[in-house]
């Protein structure tokens, strides 16, 4: 196995010194080559520089935070697989990371072992395919670098406001209920308020029709809302 993978070159960024060289002498005693950086500025030049096979990124890093170093690469078409090491535990941060295009998720502290099975897994998988673009009409959304344009305007939207134009978008043309929209945009045992689902569509209606004299999200009374293409 150590000789099939000398090859194989891997970036851990990772402002805990001792952990970072800890992780670098053990994978290379499996085999891998590794490249250190200590803070998220380094690590996302060393990343956008270097030829990696997959990266070992902690989230609570110096200068830029794993998350923006993730969503920096992502923005730049650079697919490289993401494992993130986290030291809080909690879905929330698991889901940030996920949605902000890394692959896997470890919580500190970790077994090496499953952090080198895990690693393995992504470096068989490879890097993953960039999401499409989803379009209707004169309206777009980009999955993999979360920019929103109508008409080429840019249109900045809230990380919910994003997930429920993008659940709308990969349904265009059918009708959708406010549970479906509850279930996929929110959580599938949310408990609060389902008006919460209007108050948001109306949110989006003044950012992404409003402006631009157009009503591409409708409402389909006693039966939800549907997202038509206009414009373009």
């Amino acid at each position: 196995m150590g000789g099939r993978l000398g090859t194989v070159k891997l970036l851990v960024v990772e402002d805990e010194v001792r952990l970072a060289r800890a992780l670098r002498r053990g994978l290379q005693a499996e085999g891998f080559t590794v490249d250190l950086a200590y803070d998220g500025e380094e690590g996302l030049h060393f990343a956008k520089e270097g030829d990696y096979a997959a990266l070992v990124l902690d989230i609570m890093l110096p200068r830029l935070s794993g998350y923006r170093v993730c969503q920096e690469l992502r923005a730049a078409g650079i697919w490289v697989p993401v494992l993130m090491l986290s030291a809080k535990d909690g879905e929330y941060d698991e889901a940030d990371g996920l949605d902000l295009g890394a692959d896997d998720y470890l919580t500190k502290p970790f077994s090496y072992v499953v952090l080198v099975a895990r690693l393995r897994a992504l470096l068989r998988r490879g890097a993953p395919d960039r999401p499409a673009v989803l379009t209707a009409g004169g309206l777009s959304l980009d999955p993999a670098t979360r920019a929103v344009r109508r008409d080429g305007t840019d249109i900045a939207l809230t990380p919910r406001e994003f997930s429920l134009l993008e659940f709308l978008l990969r349904r265009r043309g059918e009708v959708v209920t406010k549970s479906e929209i509850l279930r996929h945009v929110w959580d599938s045992n949310y408990s609060g308020d389902p008006n919460v689902v209007e108050v948001y569509v109306g949110y989006l209606r003044r950012k992404v029709d409003a402006p631009f004299d157009v009503r591409s999200i409708e409402t389909v009374r006693g039966a939800g809302y549907r997202l038509v293409a206009v414009g373009g």
